[in-house]
């Protein structure tokens, strides 16, 4: 007699893979990386290549020689995308050994000490971030000009237009906003900052790629979109001297970079539709109010590691329903 063999599931396979979900990401960010390319130079391509082969390099020895682990994670694509990543979260004329100590920590601390991909708390990219904002605060925060063109490494700084709305907020003179590039300036990312807060439009387009391929769902930057919209809407309709218009915030800083590539990172938010909207909401609100009353102006990464933190907390309590279980009936 022919007897029924049921195997373990999952029984239906969609053909998703970490690896094809890691570099499809890696193909999302190349117009945002091409545009950094163009408007920082020469500095900005040694920063990525240096961040990336640092990643790359210290999760492999440490897989081979500490963990003596077997597995060959480096093809996986990760390590490549938090190179590029926290890249991306950097300046271009920042020192390559500051750029190796910070994918050490991202690689190392954040990402390997808790097991590897699949085990961190934290975005190992934002983390490094955060390491080296807080070790090293000068060179996190001397803003090179955009150069244009391929051009080589230069001196000269700039303020980005998130250090002159921090300023108007932090004096109370709108004069201080003076010196803002306009609206389609900061699209198309012709202002000074780190290399992912170039153009606004390249991270658009690398997020209706993710869409389209089904890599992300939109719930996450949508919703942390929209919060930041009204509150720093509601700002500027009570102090329209001091607050600039919300528009301008949304494309100002690392905010869409965040959004789309940093909060949606697979292992450190939520999984449910529901966990994943109260987690877009709660980054959005973090990063209003440290963006308005916190000492940097910049809040977006800080937000986004905080909220890491609470990502158990939120699966836990949006914990859908098992299949076949009957809901409680209230006493």
């Amino acid at each position: 007699m022919n007897k029924l063999t049921v195997s373990l599931s999952p029984h239906v396979h969609s053909g998703d893979s970490i690896g094809k979900n890691m570099y499809g990401v890696l193909i999302a960010l190349i117009p945002a990386l091409l545009c950094s390319f163009y408007y920082f130079g020469l500095g900005a391509i040694l920063v990525t290549l240096v961040s990336v082969a640092s990643c790359v390099f210290f999760e492999w020895t440490i897989n081979k020689y500490l963990l003596k682990s077997g597995r060959n994670t480096v093809c996986d694509g990760s390590a490549i995308l938090t190179g590029v990543l926290l890249a991306m979260n950097v300046p271009s004329n920042l020192p390559l050994w500051i750029v190796i100590l910070g994918a050490l920590f991202a690689i190392g601390v954040v990402k390997m000490t808790f097991g590897g991909l699949g085990c961190n708390l934290f975005n190992p990219a934002l983390a490094g971030r955060a390491f080296l904002l807080i070790s090293f605060p000068v060179q996190m925060t001397t803003w090179p000009k955009p150069l244009q063109g391929f051009a080589t490494i230069d001196g000269e700084t700039a303020a980005t237009p998130l250090s002159l709305m921090k300023a108007a907020i932090k004096s109370g003179n709108p004069d201080m906003l003076d010196g803002m590039p306009d609206a389609v300036e900061m699209m198309l990312g012709n202002t000074g900052g780190c290399l992912g807060e170039v153009s606004e439009i390249a991270i658009l387009i690398g997020l209706a790629y993710m869409l389209w391929k089904r890599i992300i769902t939109w719930h996450i930057p949508v919703s942390i979109i929209l919060t930041v919209f009204v509150c720093f809407g509601l700002l500027h309709w009570a102090n329209p001297a001091t607050f600039i218009a919300p528009q301008y915030e949304l494309v100002s800083g690392g905010l869409l970079l965040g959004s789309v590539f940093m909060a949606t990172d697979y292992v450190t938010s939520p999984m449910s539709a529901k966990g994943k909207l109260i987690y877009g909401v709660a980054i959005g609100l973090l990063t209003v109010v440290i963006r308005t009353w916190g000492a940097y102006p910049e809040g977006m990464s800080f937000a986004i590691l905080i909220m890491n933190a609470f990502t158990p907390l939120i699966n836990n309590y949006c914990k859908p329903k098992r299949f076949g279980e009957v809901a409680k009936k209230s006493k």
